[in-house]
């Protein structure tokens, strides 16, 4: 395996975005945000590494305020230039639910592969230290 592949783990970034949206999703459900706010809460979430790019992040909320999941605001208040001001819709709420659930399952599917990868494994090449002495 390369060493780029080992890094990188065997996931491209192409998987990884399409957790973007419940990750913002789920920062929104969390706390009414502006977008770069947003950007520095969902790198909790661990599928973006790094920083977000700003870009991809703000193509998503106008994307996903279109198909109606959030909706936005200007907030002018305090000091400082105005702020665009993001909070989840009914909808947004109701696709973060099915975003979660369908993450459930995909975690009972990864366990499962799991334990049947270490079962297989350890049929296939048995740790001689583990098994009695005799």
């Amino acid at each position: 395996m390369s060493d780029q592949r080992k890094r990188q783990g065997p996931l491209s970034q192409g998987k990884r975005d399409r957790y973007i949206q419940p990750s913002i999703l789920m920062g929104l459900f969390l706390k009414p945000s502006y977008g770069y706010e947003l950007i520095q809460s969902i790198q909790r979430f661990g599928f973006v590494e790094g920083q977000a790019p700003p870009g991809m992040i703000y193509r998503h909320l106008r994307q996903m305020e279109k198909d109606g999941l959030v909706y936005s605001q200007w907030q002018t208040e305090g000091v400082g230039p105005a702020k665009r001001i993001y909070e989840l819709t009914d909808e947004g709420r109701e696709l973060l639910e099915l975003w979660v659930r369908y993450m459930e399952g995909q975690v009972r599917n990864l366990n499962e592969l799991i334990r049947e990868y270490e079962e297989a494994r350890e049929r296939a090449f048995p740790d001689p230290h583990s098994g009695s002495e005799t």
